[in-house]
C-alpha cells in the first residue's frame, strides 16, 4: 500500500510565494514517479509538475508554470516538494500529490489534496 500526504497549502496574495510537500510511505520500492496535479473548481484535474525517483531526477512542468514553481525532492526520495513563487490567481487550485508505478503511465495513488487560493 502506498501512502500520500501533503502539506503546505494556504492563501497568499499574487506574486507571493507558497512551498508543498508531499511524503510517500508504504510499499515505495515500484514507484518510479511522483508528482503534483491541481483542480481548480468547476475543472478538471490537470498535471503541473513531475519528477522521477532515479538518479536522473529528471522534472517536467506544465507550460504555464515553468520559470515559476519548481518540482525537487529529498535525498532518500520520499518527499517532494513543490516551490510556487510570483503566484497567479490563476494557479488558485486544491493540489494533489501523486506516485505513479514503474511501468504504468497514469497516476496510480493519490494525496488528500491541498488547497492553495491566490487572491489580488
Amino acid at each position: 500500500q502506498v501512502r500520500l500526504v501533503e502539506s503546505g497549502g494556504g492563501s497568499v496574495q499574487a506574486g507571493g510565494s507558497l512551498k508543498l510537500s508531499c511524503t510517500l510511505s508504504g510499499t515505495m520500492y515500484n514507484i518510479c514517479s511522483m508528482g503534483w496535479h491541481r483542480q481548480a473548481a468547476g475543472q478538471g484535474r490537470e498535471m503541473v509538475a513531475t519528477i522521477t525517483r532515479d538518479d536522473a531526477q529528471t522534472t517536467h512542468y506544465q507550460d504555464s508554470v515553468k520559470g515559476r514553481f519548481t518540482i525537487s525532492q529529498d535525498n532518500l526520495k520520499t518527499t517532494a516538494y513543490l516551490q510556487m513563487n510570483s503566484l497567479e490567481i490563476e494557479d488558485t487550485a486544491v493540489y494533489y500529490c501523486a506516485a505513479r508505478r514503474c511501468g504504468d503511465v497514469a497516476y496510480n495513488f493519490w494525496g488528500q489534496g491541498t488547497q492553495v487560493t491566490v487572491s489580488s
